[in-house]
């Protein structure tokens, strides 16, 4: 028995390891992705053997620790600056920074999301339209509580070759953050101010 519960475990681990190595290579912020195309490349097993949120980003944190030590944490500090610069153009939205540039698991290959709040989507994009900054429509689902999930608009855009991705709620919004992937908790955000202080 305890030899069955220790293979399940090194499943775990390595799936887990498997799923990082794909988010860490890709960019994806996708959880459930990233475990799908671990179980492709590992070969089917026991649901319950599938590794939880927080061990694959406890495993990416490791990968980059391994293998991406000497470039992360420059990578890092520039999205946290560009994210920075991106807050300052959007102030008017009082943005909030989240996601894996904001928790420090970002690099080469991830993308900047931000938070933004204004009363209609439309605002957001005739501000983008009258800066002349091409942009592409999105859906992004969150998580609300329970078994509520919504779908909000988008927009994403290039700064600096670098994807920027503006999720716009509600005023409202500001005080009600969605569900974390991870650990089921409000997603933490971070306001100018916060990033400022990552930065400098």
């Amino acid at each position: 028995m305890a030899q069955r519960k220790n293979k399940g475990w090194q499943i775990r681990e390595r799936l887990a390891q498997l799923a990082a190595e794909y988010m860490a290579q890709t960019g994806s912020q996708d959880f459930q992705l990233a475990k799908n195309k671990a179980l492709n490349q590992f070969g089917a097993i026991d649901s319950y053997d599938l590794p939880s949120n927080r061990e694959i980003q406890q495993a990416l944190i490791d990968y980059q620790h391994i293998f991406r030590a000497d470039t992360q944490p420059e990578q890092l500090k520039k999205l946290r600056q560009t994210a920075l610069e991106a807050m300052q153009f959007f102030d008017r939205y009082n943005p909030r920074l989240v996601g894996a540039v904001l928790h420090g698991t970002a690099d080469v290959n991830s993308a900047i999301y931000l938070h933004l709040f204004a009363e209609t989507s439309e605002e957001v994009a005739v501000f983008l339209m009258d800066n002349h900054i091409p942009y592409d429509e999105e859906q992004k689902r969150f998580h609300i509580k329970g078994d509520e999930y919504q779908y909000m608009p988008a927009f994403g855009f290039l700064a600096d070759d670098v994807p920027v991705h503006l999720v716009v709620f509600t005023p409202q919004g500001l005080h009600h953050a969605p569900l974390s992937s991870v650990d089921g908790k409000p997603m933490q955000r971070a306001d100018i101010k916060a990033v400022q202080a990552l930065v400098s």
